[in-house]
């Protein structure tokens, strides 16, 4: 198995819930381990520029509209498979589609939008690999040595 990285963001509406402990516990208790972190309010222009891929899309607006309607969290995770083990823990993007126990399952209005879904988290390899240094530096990430 890989050991991968991948990007994960708390979105506004779980920060507002005050379970950001709560989520970490479950990445950790998982074998994913942080190797960044960060509070950081967007600005519409981060928004926007994170998003882009999303941009033709009718939902691109309210997106952008709710990633900056308070800080995110946003923390590197390692681990083997890190992407589609972070992808699991999450839960269907869609709150109401979302497993029992998953991230989404517990934390989100079932009957909320796709966009208020309390968590962001990689898709790909390649997805990781754009979206890790669009908010961290190299100097940023710390390698897990104990």
């Amino acid at each position: 198995m890989a050991i991968e990285r991948t990007l994960s963001m708390i979105k506004p509406d779980a920060v507002a819930k005050n379970v950001i402990g709560e989520i970490y516990s479950r990445f950790e208790k998982a074998g994913l381990r942080i190797v960044a972190a960060k509070m950081q309010q967007l600005s519409v222009e981060q928004a926007a520029k994170f998003y882009e891929v999303h941009s033709e899309r009718p939902f691109y607006q309210e997106l952008i509209d709710f990633m900056t309607s308070g800080p995110v969290m946003i923390q590197v995770l390692e681990g083997e498979n890190a992407i589609a083990l972070n992808r699991e823990l999450m839960g269907a993007t869609f709150p109401k589609d979302a497993e029992a126990g998953s991230i989404r399952a517990d934390f989100c209005d079932a009957d909320g939008d796709q966009g208020e879904n309390a968590v962001h988290g990689s898709d790909a390899a390649e997805t990781a690999a754009d979206e890790i240094p669009f908010f961290f530096s190299a100097e940023e990430l710390c390698a897990r040595l104990r």
